[in-house]
């Protein structure tokens, strides 16, 4: 009967409200979805992996006690086991029975996409088909790989363009392969060529597949040494460039400007940013200082939900 009255009193007073031309958001119980999700990286843990301090089967039963709950893989912790189905399946199940989701696996060391001839860039293609896989089987919805090419960078105008037609010609050739797996396949800035925005911007858009995109790294944009003098690219300037192609984004809390100079992350400055290109997707926190990594993991966590829920307040 209580039941009844109190769902009766809240029609009313909807009815009020609609009548008044107020909003119903206003009387609505349910919780407003967050602005994005937090998940971790497992390179933030890199040095404990490195070691054997850690198990890499336990990253998302460590991640869930930070109060994280998504991963994102690195390939250099289970180089040999892309297609081993056994040990995949334990990582799922540990990862489903902590409620964690998989989101990406970061892939190095499987050649250069960049590559200067057809057959090397497909080969480099086959060596990451058993990620895409690998990516399929965990529950992932990407796969991280790099746009390392054969033109090192530098500043001319002729390597510019020849590294991005190299490096995009390789790309869309594994998009083609991990589309039948409903995987994308996401670039990150990562040194060279692809730590300059506009060029990282660019050459996703030639590769010319749905399925490439990118994997902004606030941090990331420290392109070269010249003459013992860092080349940077502006961090905020890039992800701004990266963003309507992102499928996910890589916090590290320091930024970069145009002249080398490197600063600490302004939080809610790039959040704001990440937000005006209508992404709620997963931030990915890629930090861990030594000796600290997990302290330093839950800081940015809980300095990510302040802004996150201010952002919000502020609608």
């Amino acid at each position: 009967m209580n039941t009844r009255r109190n769902f009766l009193k809240s029609a009313g007073t909807a009815t009020i409200a609609l009548s008044l031309g107020l909003p119903k958001l206003a009387f609505s119980s349910a919780k407003a979805a967050p602005l994005f999700k937090i998940s971790l990286a497992e390179w933030s843990l890199n040095k404990q992996l490195f070691s054997g301090k850690m198990d890499h089967l336990d990253f998302p039963i460590l991640t869930r006690k930070a109060g994280i709950e998504a991963v994102e893989y690195v390939n250099q912790f289970f180089m040999d086991k892309a297609r081993d189905t056994a040990y995949l399946r334990e990582m799922k199940t540990r990862a489903e029975g902590e409620g964690v989701r998989s989101v990406l696996i970061m892939c190095d060391g499987e050649g250069m996409l960049g590559a200067e001839t057809g057959q090397e860039r497909s080969q480099t293609v086959e060596n990451h088909k058993k990620w895409v896989e690998a990516a399929k089987f965990l529950g992932c919805h990407s796969i991280r790989v790099n746009a390392y090419s054969a033109i090192p960078w530098s500043t001319s105008e002729e390597d510019y363009k020849k590294s991005s037609d190299l490096a995009s010609a390789g790309l869309h050739e594994l998009c083609e392969f991990a589309d039948d797996f409903d995987i994308n396949v996401l670039i990150e800035n990562h040194g060279g060529f692809s730590s300059n925005g506009k060029w990282l911007a660019e050459m996703i858009n030639k590769a010319d597949h749905f399925r490439a995109g990118t994997l902004p790294d606030f941090g990331n944009f420290r392109i070269a040494n010249l003459d013992g003098k860092a080349i940077s690219y502006d961090s905020y300037r890039g992800v701004d460039e990266l963003m309507p192609r992102a499928k996910g984004v890589s916090l590290k809390p320091k930024v970069w400007d145009d002249m080398g100079n490197e600063s600490p992350l302004d939080y809610s400055k790039m959040m704001k940013l990440v937000l005006t290109h209508d992404f709620h997707k997963y931030v990915g926190i890629e930090h861990g200082e030594e000796g600290r990594e997990w302290e330093s993991i839950e800081e940015i966590r809980i300095e990510l939900e302040k802004v996150r829920d201010q952002l919000q307040k502020e609608g």
